[in-house]
């Protein structure tokens, strides 16, 4: 530890402290009046006295920390260094034949403890308090919600800051109402930071429940958006724990905070198991749920990753991103078409995949219902159908198709389009062959294909924000959490299964739209929502299981297995014939259909 100005007055300031305890010991002693005598021992013990403890107080770190952010550890440090010359100082003394008396050793190591803590706390205190009172009139008012270990946190942290005056705390825990949090009052129940607002003047909350359901979230919210309150809230649990980002590090809560769920909990050990060490391939790698496989599969040590996408510039972006996060991870990054026989046929043969999940797909549903329908068709099912059979053919283990609620008792072409896909994959199951796993969920928040980022666009520029119909429902997950469930369900799939991932709730979209003006701190009077129609493909709710399908249970409580009917190899060669011909315009397209997908009902 390096020597600069502030140790060294530290400890000439420490040192101090050693000579006052040791003579004020002495003083004590003798009812404040030393004799001459004594006072002459006195005085030769403190020549040896302070070099020892000057060598402990250096040996102990007592200097690696600033006295402004003094705390139980550097309490302890101090504690240890004391205590260890209140044995070394009198054993030294008693060799060196000193007299001292006896209460003064045991009052001294106390006085001088109580000198060097009490100086470090009262600097810590004239900082935070003394200072943050000259600024408190340019620090906003704030409250925090939580009682638990993150709001304590949190109240340290802006205890010093310029920015934030912590005015009090609200908790549901009524045993906390009436108490303190780091020097803050426990003002009562979320339900009464309405009429605390009007007394305080606060205009700002920070929600400081990292651990907390999304439900309770969600309640927070809606008592501070009631009462006009903008809110704030601290990272998520993940984030703290994972160490990337602290505590005061409090950020606009987002939608995820709101219509998230709890988290998933996976077989880490089984992955671990079916991927490490093995050659794992994504389709779509650059797209929303793509990249998401990208980064949660790498954290299961694959021996290599394909990444096979039509995009160049999004395999680009995941192929930078992967350079920086995984320098030691061998990528592969293969641009191609997944309807491209030998394009498909060279990579997978190249590099031998034992793991292919099939993320590219068209996903937007009015834009593949006119004009595209047969790029839908060609996309969505030859693509499948070719990435398939080139699988099969050189012994890849596992096929995980992504699929869609979407496809069950479809209304649009994208819809009808995955659940030939899926058909495909039943007809191409063999109980010795390449096992197909399909997964099925809803809309996922962030995604490209996702109302949330045209939301977002429209509230930026004062609105106002479109919405289809009143009463148009959907199924929302995260993105992080659907790919999670996609790995479990891959590794428990034992061929041939459609799983359906548990999505929760079905979300009103008008009511995400007033959640997004809402947090974006607007109101539905400066941004109005406005119906502009159904779409063309688009239903008012979206189902998870078809008329003919039911569900089964698995072990995973997030996952079900839908009970499907299957098509056979001839099935499947009619249908090659079909996609052959290669039938351009949209009306034909929507009409064939309807014969391959007995329950697609074209709007």
């Amino acid at each position: 530890m390096s020597l600069n100005w502030r140790s060294l007055l530290a400890l000439m300031h420490d040192l101090a402290a050693c000579a006052a305890a040791w003579m004020v010991a002495y003083w004590l002693r003798f009812n404040l009046e030393i004799p001459d005598i004594f006072l002459e021992f006195a005085l030769k013990g403190l020549s040896w006295v302070i070099p020892v403890q000057a060598v402990l107080f250096w040996s102990f770190g007592l200097y690696r920390g600033l006295w402004r952010f003094a705390s139980l550890p550097d309490l302890r440090r101090i504690v240890f260094a004391v205590g260890v010359g209140a044995v070394a100082a009198p054993t030294l003394l008693f060799m060196l034949r000193i007299p001292v008396p006896r209460s003064v050793l045991i009052m001294s190591p106390i006085l001088l403890m109580m000198i060097m803590g009490g100086s470090r706390v009262a600097y810590r205190a004239w900082k935070e308090r003394t200072l943050g009172l000259v600024a408190s009139g340019q620090r906003e008012p704030v409250a925090v919600i939580g009682g638990e270990d993150a709001a304590v946190n949190l109240i340290k942290d802006l205890a010093r800051s310029p920015q934030w005056d912590v005015v009090g705390v609200f908790d549901d825990d009524a045993t906390k109402s009436g108490r303190q949090l780091h020097g803050v009052n426990v003002l009562g129940r979320l339900e009464d930071i309405p009429r605390w607002q009007g007394k305080l003047g606060f205009s700002q909350a920070i929600i400081a429940m990292p651990k907390a359901t999304h439900t309770a979230r969600r309640r927070a919210v809606d008592i501070c958006n009631r009462a006009g309150i903008k809110v704030l809230t601290v990272p998520s649990f993940e984030d703290l724990v994972s160490g990337r980002v602290t505590v005061s590090q409090v950020r606009h809560v987002e939608l995820d905070d709101l219509l998230g769920r709890d988290p998933v909990e996976l077989d880490a050990a089984g992955l671990k198991d079916w991927l490490a060490g093995r050659v794992v391939m994504i389709t779509g790698a650059g797209g929303s749920i793509g990249a998401e496989l990208c980064r949660q599969v790498a954290r299961f040590a694959p021996q290599k990753l394909v990444l096979f996408e039509l995009n160049e510039y999004a395999l680009y972006t995941i192929e930078q991103e992967f350079a920086e996060r995984h320098p030691q991870l061998r990528l592969v990054c293969a641009i191609g078409d997944v309807k491209d026989a030998a394009r498909v046929e060279q990579v997978i043969g190249a590099h031998a995949p034992s793991v292919i999940f099939h993320a590219a797909a068209y996903k937007h549903v009015p834009l593949m219902e006119n004009e595209n329908a047969c790029q839908a068709v060609q996309n969505n099912v030859t693509g499948t159908l070719v990435i398939a059979r080139a699988a099969a053919a050189r012994g890849v283990e596992k096929f995980v198709l992504i699929s869609t609620d979407k496809a069950v008792n479809p209304a649009n072409v994208m819809g009808a389009s995955k659940r030939l896909a899926e058909m495909i994959c039943q007809a191409l199951q063999r109980p010795d062959g390449m096992r197909f796993v399909m997964v099925r969920f809803g809309n996922v928040l962030g995604s490209t294909g996702s109302v949330i980022p045209k939301f977002r666009e429209q509230i930026a520029r004062g609105g106002p924000v479109t919405v289809t119909h009143a009463e148009v429902t959907r199924y929302f997950m995260s993105i992080p959490e659907a790919v999670q469930l996609v790995l479990q369900a891959g590794l428990m799939g034992g061929g041939g299964e459609i799983f359906v991932l548990d999505m929760g709730e079905p979300v009103k979209i008008a009511d995400l739209a007033g959640d997004m003006i809402r947090l974006s701190g607007f109101s539905q009077q400066d941004v109005k929502i406005v119906y502009t129609g159904l779409r063309p493909g688009e239903k008012l709710y979206e189902e998870p299981l078809a008329k003919d399908e039911n569900l089964l249970p698995t072990p995973h409580p997030k996952l079900k297995i839908a009970r499907a009917r299957q098509e056979n190899g001839a099935w499947l060669l009619q249908l090659e014939a079909w996609l052959r011909g290669g039938a351009l315009d949209d009306a034909r397209i929507r009409s064939d259909l309807a014969k391959w997908v007995t329950d697609y009902s074209p709007q």
